[in-house]
């Protein structure tokens, strides 16, 4: 601490202070680097609808991380997640499930499925052993060969010996020996990971990194079913990254894809549709309601995309507080911007205005996901954003600040007496958090002025802001 800041924390002298306030008066608040890993590949999990890929990269991760759902067609886009195993790093990718003739939003399943089976370095065909083979999994074994990507054969739902005999009927694929497994039980599938290694390792080329590059950023794509986060993702990427159907609700796994924006990367990760309460929503949407506030606390920047054609709702007001909770930046877009006639865009400006106040301090982009209209703006917004999430000042300034800030406008009196702030510091940036130890509480109302007067003075535009109090008594004598 300078001398100047040593003054002022002398405040406290007089004040029985607890162990963590001496922790937090002497943190220095430095972040840790994480150190990239390194991968032998992306391994593609593929089969018809409903055979249990799903289920295999849960039993692959050791956690349930994709949507498993006893129906067909739960998974739609190709979504990648890390992986391990018996030190091997690699990418397993869960993809939807492939259907001959398929038409609609099947049709763009089956493209994502075969996408993944192009960008992979290996696939691993699920096959269900009871069922036997089908004339789409003969078709999937001819777009796997046109490939030319080595294939690992899964027989699934094989619980015990009694099944074996049934998996060996799979040699009629032509793929070589099938591993019979259980993926909901755990069954052979450390035999299959072994085989899926060495294909990796066969077929891939050593030294990729799975973690991102330095510098890139990660921004998930939040809000309601149907608002365009898919579209956005797909304009960001150039290409058809996420299925997008009219059918709101389409995408149920978080989606990540590396984009350029304005000249740089960022990891764009687009996430399901929020829909009502997370206890209302059941089944696959239960879980990727889950899903999506997992996505929200592994980013950095929020973009919660809003349909300026229909009025604000009540789940867009939640989807800005969860983002704000989750102590993210936070980058508003006005999404179907490109839909507006002049008169309803004044007007709407008024309104997005006053509906959306308590986030004033977010910056706000007027875009088209679908046309690509001003989506190159984001760039600037996400910039601001993150600058001041990160943003920190010095203790010495913020003392000086609140003491001029309270010598100008006192808290009320409680109870005949006037609370006083003693001391502050701010204890961490990614949200900025600062605590002010007082002599007596402070209302929540003066709690709030001091946030904004904070955020108009060092610029904290685009990041919550979280102020606590500890209430100090004198020492006794």
């Amino acid at each position: 601490m300078t001398d100047k800041t040593d003054a002022l924390r002398s405040a406290l002298d007089g004040y029985a202070l607890e162990p963590e306030d001496v922790a937090l008066l002497g943190a220095d608040g430095q972040d840790l680097d994480v150190e990239a890993i390194k991968s032998i590949g992306a391994l593609a999990i593929v089969g018809r609808p409903n055979v249990g890929k799903s289920t295999l990269v849960n039993r692959i991760l050791g956690r349930r991380a994709a949507v498993v759902q006893d129906e067909p067609g739960v998974t739609r886009d190709r979504v990648s997640y890390p992986a391990d195993w018996a030190g091997a790093h690699f990418s397993v990718v869960d993809t939807g499930g492939w259907e001959v003739d398929a038409a609609g939003l099947s049709a763009r399943v089956a493209e994502q499925a075969e996408l993944a089976i192009g960008l992979a370095d290996a696939a691993v065909l699920v096959v269900d052993a009871a069922v036997g083979i089908t004339d789409t999994d003969e078709r999937l074994v001819q777009v796997l060969r046109r490939s030319g990507k080595p294939v690992v054969l899964a027989a699934n739902k094989v619980d015990g010996a009694q099944g074996e005999p049934e998996a060996a009927g799979l040699w009629g694929l032509g793929l070589g020996e099938p591993h019979p497994v259980s993926a909901l039980h755990g069954r052979g599938v450390g035999d299959l990971l072994d085989s899926a290694v060495a294909a990796l390792r066969q077929a891939a080329a050593p030294g990729l990194v799975l973690a991102d590059p330095p510098g890139v950023r990660r921004v998930a794509l939040i809000g309601r079913p149907n608002v365009g986060k898919s579209s956005l993702l797909n304009k960001l990427a150039g290409a058809e990254r996420s299925v997008v159907d009219p059918l709101a609700g389409t995408t149920r796994d978080p989606v990540d894809e590396l984009a350029e924006l304005d000249g740089r990367q960022w990891r764009f990760i687009d996430t399901a549709g929020i829909r009502r309460r997370v206890q209302r929503v059941q089944g696959a949407d239960f879980y990727a309601s889950l899903r999506t506030q997992a996505a929200v606390e592994r980013a950095e920047v929020v973009v919660a995309l809003i349909d300026s054609s229909e009025e604000l709702a009540e789940q867009d007001v939640r989807i800005l507080q969860m983002a704000s909770e989750a102590g993210r930046a936070l980058v508003i877009g006005l999404n179907k911007w490109d839909l507006m006639d002049p008169e309803r865009r004044f007007y709407l400006e008024r309104s997005v205005e006053l509906d959306l106040a308590p986030w004033s301090w977010a910056p706000r982009v007027n875009i088209s996901a679908l046309t690509g209209r001003r989506v190159d703006r984001l760039a600037g917004a996400l910039d601001t954003a993150l600058a001041g999430w990160e943003r920190r000042i010095t203790t010495g300034q913020l003392n000086s600040f609140l003491g001029q800030l309270v010598a100008a406008h006192p808290h009320p009196l409680r109870s005949g007496k006037q609370p006083r702030i003693l001391f502050a510091t701010q204890a961490a940036a990614r949200p900025p958090r600062f605590v002010l130890f007082a002599s007596g509480f402070l209302e929540a109302p003066y709690r709030r002025f001091i946030e904004r007067s904070l955020r108009e003075s060092f610029d904290f535009t685009g990041t919550p802001i979280e102020i606590s109090v500890r209430v100090r008594d004198k020492r006794r004598r």
